[in-house]
């Protein structure tokens, strides 16, 4: 409760008042300028490369095309995220972002309770990943183990039966994508 200094209680628009005032004053001391900055916002990458090769990814799976996949979305994701020209002939790049889908795993995680098939399935990809300067091989980025993770929804109704395990790739071959251009651009 409020008071007043003649020991009556304030309204609650008082209340609500002295809140905002509050809540205004913590919100400007916050974003004052105080010398923070995020991390990770500096490029780690020599300010002279322009150009950056990224080359089919090395497939060690049985599934089919999935090295496509991974690819597009790191080309897709440099193009829209970075300054960088993505092209394809290593001789003329810069640097070279070498990729390998190494393995590809799917298991069972949800089953339903009446019938005991399995409802939901969790696929797991473990890839790796490196950015070599070309002029000098110097290793500029390395991720030995890269893991990635999605769940997908198995139908029982064969009528309206959707393979979802294609689209679990797709969203995760752009999370993929967008973490690799995250930790190659940013540093982390």
């Amino acid at each position: 409760m409020s008071f007043r200094r003649d020991g009556g209680r304030l309204p609650f628009g008082g209340a609500v008042s002295a809140a905002i005032a509050v809540g205004a004053i913590i919100i400007l001391v916050g974003t004052s300028g105080c010398g923070y900055h995020v991390a990770g916002r500096a490029s780690i990458l020599p300010s002279e490369w322009k150009t950056i090769a990224v080359p089919a990814f090395v497939n060690h799976t049985n599934r089919y095309r999935i090295e496509q996949r991974f690819t597009a979305a790191v080309v897709h994701e440099f193009l829209a995220r970075t300054k960088y020209r993505i092209v394809q002939n290593e001789n003329s790049a810069d640097a070279v972002l070498h990729g390998e889908v190494l393995t590809i795993e799917t298991s069972p995680i949800l089953f339903d309770a009446t019938t005991g098939q399995v409802t939901t399935m969790l696929v797991t990809v473990h890839s790796k990943v490196s950015l070599v300067g070309r002029a000098d091989q110097k290793v500029v980025y390395e991720n030995k183990d890269m893991v990635f993770r999605d769940e997908y929804q198995i139908s029982s109704d064969v009528k309206s039966f959707f393979e979802e395990q294609n689209p679990a790739l797709e969203r995760m071959s752009r999370d993929f994508a967008s973490q690799v251009v995250a930790d190659v651009v940013e540093g982390f």
